[in-house]
């Protein structure tokens, strides 16, 4: 036990230094008893709980964080740790990475019908290990998601600009006067910041100067690949080989509007496998899947078009992705949170029943949505908008 509590204090004096605080903190409700917190890996789960403790915890005994990957857990289990906590007036445990303890959310909830006035959190990078055991747990727990950083949040933790999260309403109704004042009145070179953070600002590692960013993003996308995939699937390895050249396949294409039969000729996979296949990469946040608007029970049979999950995963797999999925997935990453998007009959995206998005660069038309209501022109490459021509950077603000 001495080494688990040195470790949580080397720990904490190590993440000290870290003081912006992502977007998520502030929407956690920290009272509850038992709170999951999922996102990839690197998105800044474990150095948010750490911040949480420095502030929220003068008195630090009464507080243990731990790695579920510690050598204690060898010979112990979470069970032991929360008797401990209760003989030692310890009041909150944080567990990271709880996706590495075997049968973890049946502890976790005999933990918190035990121990009462035990409060609980835990997180875990494994979306698919996540997403399969949560629901034992959903009358007990609460669940949030991280996601990467937004545009916003990259501008900050560059020292660029400290600037209010904006609403998708004031977006497409007051976009003019938000660049001007984002632009001009804080003289902000947007689009060059913008450049760099589509291909490598998303995740929060990549101020790591110790490790090459996209050698560390391309092992994550490996570790999901051929170690999560295989282990919440009954996929046959030379199914799970065929996820790479997909991948590869998407992001050199222009949105890919799915056709699985032509898929399937060119991976000689069957539809069944390929359609499994996509459900578990959506599922593990490397993809992202749209449906067609109204769809109803088609949504069973396969999605419309496929976008990555953000736009650094596609650069990661393909320097040379597509200028145009890039945009899509862009706006979708953004978008994603608080949002529903959908695929329209006509132009790009359909959000909320009712805001449709024709995606484009700097010199789209209105052709492709003429004369339908609440429709918008998202470009690329331009610093502002004009009417219904809006900057595809402003969506970085949304969260």
């Amino acid at each position: 036990m001495e080494s688990l509590i040195a470790n949580f204090y080397r720990l904490l004096d190590r993440y000290s230094q870290f003081t912006q605080m992502r977007y998520l903190y502030d929407e956690i409700n920290w009272d509850n008893r038992l709170i999951l917190i999922r996102g990839p890996k690197g998105s800044g789960k474990t150095t948010m709980i750490m911040q949480h403790i420095q502030r929220m915890f003068p008195d630090k005994s009464k507080v243990l964080y731990c790695s579920v990957d510690h050598l204690w857990f060898a010979s112990h289990s979470l069970l032991d740790l929360a008797q401990y906590a209760y003989t030692h007036d310890i009041s909150h445990l944080f567990f990271d990475e709880i996706h590495k303890y075997r049968n973890w959310s049946q502890e976790i909830k005999n933990i918190y019908d035990s121990y009462p006035k035990l409060h609980v959190v835990i997180t875990g990078s494994n979306a698919l290990e996540i997403t399969r055991q949560k629901y034992d747990l959903s009358r007990r727990c609460r669940v949030y998601t991280m996601q990467g950083l937004s545009f916003r949040e990259y501008l900050k933790l560059e020292g660029v600009a400290d600037l209010p999260v904006l609403s998708l309403e004031d977006i497409v109704t007051n976009h003019i006067n938000l660049s001007v004042n984002i632009t001009i009145a804080k003289n902000i070179k947007v689009l060059l910041y913008f450049e760099r953070y589509i291909k490598e600002g998303y995740y929060p590692f990549y101020r790591d100067e110790t490790t090459n960013y996209s050698d560390r993003l391309s092992q994550v996308i490996d570790t999901i690949i051929f170690n999560e995939i295989p282990a919440v699937s009954n996929l046959e390895f030379d199914s799970v080989y065929k996820v790479k050249p997909l991948l590869a396949i998407l992001a050199q294409q222009n949105p890919y509007t799915l056709n699985i039969s032509s898929l399937g000729k060119t991976l000689n996979a069957s539809r069944n496998v390929l359609l499994k296949l996509l459900d578990l990469l959506d599922q593990a946040a490397l993809i992202r899947r749209l449906y067609a608007e109204s769809d109803g029970w088609a949504q069973i049979n396969k999605p419309e078009k496929i976008l990555f999950d953000n736009t650094n995963l596609m650069y990661a797999l393909s320097p040379n992705a597509e200028i145009g999925t890039m945009r899509e997935t862009f706006c979708a990453s953004m978008l994603a949170k608080g949002h529903l998007i959908a695929m329209p009959q006509k132009g790009d995206l359909l959000v909320d029943k009712h805001l449709l998005f024709e995606v484009g660069g700097r010199t789209k038309g209105y052709k492709q949505i003429a004369n339908i209501p609440d429709s918008y022109i998202v470009a690329d490459g331009i610093t502002m908008g004009i009417e219904n021509k809006i900057p595809m950077w402003l969506f970085g603000f949304l969260y």
